[in-house]
């Protein structure tokens, strides 16, 4: 948890996050799932994603019932001051990055794999077509 004072540049503050996205980030942090949150609040997964797009608020009681539930103050969900979750670690941005760059490369290789299955299996249906075309 860390403690926001107001003029900090804060990854969560009212100039750069709204209440749905600070939901959504404690949620996240927190490990809670929406249908988990919407189950231990007592309220249909719809609301919860209201919540998050910023089309609805909860009442003081359901805030309240998250504030707890995520450990962040009704305060921070409400303006981004306050105790809320920890701003995220870009420190490991780097080897996120690098695992996305793997990832893309297998992807690639598996895309070309199958190109040239396919290749191969277009051939032999046409080969195929041809001998049936030719018996008619």
């Amino acid at each position: 948890m860390t403690d926001t004072t107001p003029g900090q540049a804060d990854w969560f503050s009212e100039e750069i996050a709204t209440f749905g996205d600070r939901l959504a980030g404690a949620r996240e942090a927190a490990g809670v799932s929406q249908e988990d949150m919407a189950r231990r609040l007592g309220v249909k997964l719809k609301t919860i994603v209201a919540w998050e797009n910023d089309w609805s608020e909860p009442r003081a009681n359901k805030l309240q019932m998250v504030a707890g539930l995520l450990n962040v103050s009704i305060r921070w969900l409400l303006t981004g001051e306050g105790s809320g979750p920890e701003d995220p670690d870009l420190v490991d941005v780097e080897g996120d990055l690098n695992q996305v760059i793997l990832d893309l490369r297998q992807i690639r290789q598996e895309h070309a794999r199958l190109g040239e299955q396919m290749g191969r299996l277009e051939k032999r249906l046409r080969k195929t077509l041809s001998k049936e075309e030719g018996r008619t």
